[in-house]
């Protein structure tokens, strides 16, 4: 395998193959990250619409979104939890055992969510879930950030959040074609995961940035997770933190509702489960087929304008075309144009990713 320490001067534009390996990999990570949390979105209104069923009553669409939002909310406090917990297990641990940890944990919880025979049993596998997918989505960047060059890290990062557009492409994709097989085989199909982490553990090397800077800590012992609260370091956490908490509030707010807006179209109403599955499937592929120029037009653009222009541009569009997509269509056409929504998700990684690697 190239050796890592080799100059990042060296190969196409000033990035070597190592790092475009890492890149790769980690992007592929992201990739079934995204697609793992995009399944419950998905079958969201069949899996409650079965939990919840009692002999001789009706499961009613208000509390499918009330037992489907404490889910939800649940799934979004584990992803916390483990951002912060895995976060801190990779700055001793190392980024790519911990990659390969979380990868396993998100793959294998997603999968026993088959299992699920009531709604809280589904809520439990959705946070131990949501564990992996935080240490994930963070030792993922982390490791990005500190192989790649810093002078390219902009073009990494919107490579890197490109994956969640594909990730939910995918999704739908399955299903697409297991729309005639029920719920719980979407949750196995979440297990395919776990075959990342060999991919992982046979090609990824710790980046020598993480390694020098753990040799020291182990000598010195003055690193703490608190130095990112305290000058100079401060103020890059509390902007870098408020900016990526509005860019994750409003993906996930615009994705995680679609396909139940789907169903409740007045044109799709009283179709059957075959057509509307068909439906979310094809706009959840069209909300992501749009993010995608985002998340890839985000790296040009930001090297170009700068990444707090290009951000600003992404968040503006948000902010118009939210309100547009959800408050204004009543047919299924019309919900289609939403594509702009979720593409100020892509710079997350670059704002973040400098300030966390000057830190080492």
């Amino acid at each position: 395998m190239q050796n890592q320490t080799r100059t990042t001067s060296s190969g196409r534009d000033g990035v070597t193959r190592y790092q475009w390996l890492v890149l790769f990999i980690a992007w592929l990570g992201w990739v079934f990250d995204a697609m793992d949390a995009t399944i419950y979105a998905i079958v969201l209104h069949p899996a409650l619409h079965d939990l919840l069923q009692a002999p001789g009553e009706t499961v009613s669409a208000e509390q499918i979104g009330w037992y489907g939002g404490i889910i939800f909310s649940i799934f979004l406090v584990g992803w916390a939890i483990g951002g912060i917990f895995f976060g801190v297990v990779a700055d001793h641990l190392g980024r790519t055992k911990t990659l390969i940890i979380t990868i396993l944990i998100y793959a294998i919880f997603t999968g026993l969510a088959a299992l699920s025979h009531d709604w809280w049993h589904l809520a439990i596998y959705r946070f131990l879930t949501a564990l992996g997918i935080g240490g994930e989505w963070a030792a993922g960047a982390a490791l990005v950030a500190e192989t790649w060059p810093e002078e390219k890290r902009a073009k990494a990062a919107g490579l890197l959040q490109s994956a969640w557009a594909v990730g939910f492409f995918l999704a739908a994709s399955f299903n697409l074609l297991l729309k005639g097989y029920g719920w719980r085989v979407m949750f196995v199909i979440g297990v395919l995961p776990a075959f990342v982490s060999l991919l992982v553990r046979w090609h990824v090397k710790e980046p020598d940035r993480w390694a020098k800077a753990h040799d020291r800590d182990m000598t010195s012992s003055t690193a703490h997770m608190t130095d990112i609260f305290h000058p100079p370091l401060r103020r890059s956490t509390i902007v870098g933190s408020t900016l990526a908490f509005v860019a994750v509030f409003g993906l996930w707010g615009a994705t995680n509702w679609a396909p139940t807006l789907i169903r409740e179209l007045p044109d799709l109403k009283g179709s059957d489960a075959a057509t509307l599955s068909t439906s979310v499937s094809y706009a959840i592929m069209a909300l992501n087929g749009g993010a995608l120029f985002g998340y890839l037009g985000f790296g040009p653009l930001a090297d170009r304008f700068g990444r707090r222009a290009v951000f600003a541009l992404m968040c503006l569009g948000s902010f118009v075309m939210l309100p547009i997509a959800y408050l204004l269509p009543t047919t299924y056409a019309g919900v289609l144009p939403r594509r702009f929504s979720p593409a100020g998700w892509s710079q997350n990684s670059a704002l973040l990713g400098e300030p966390q690697a000057r830190w080492h």
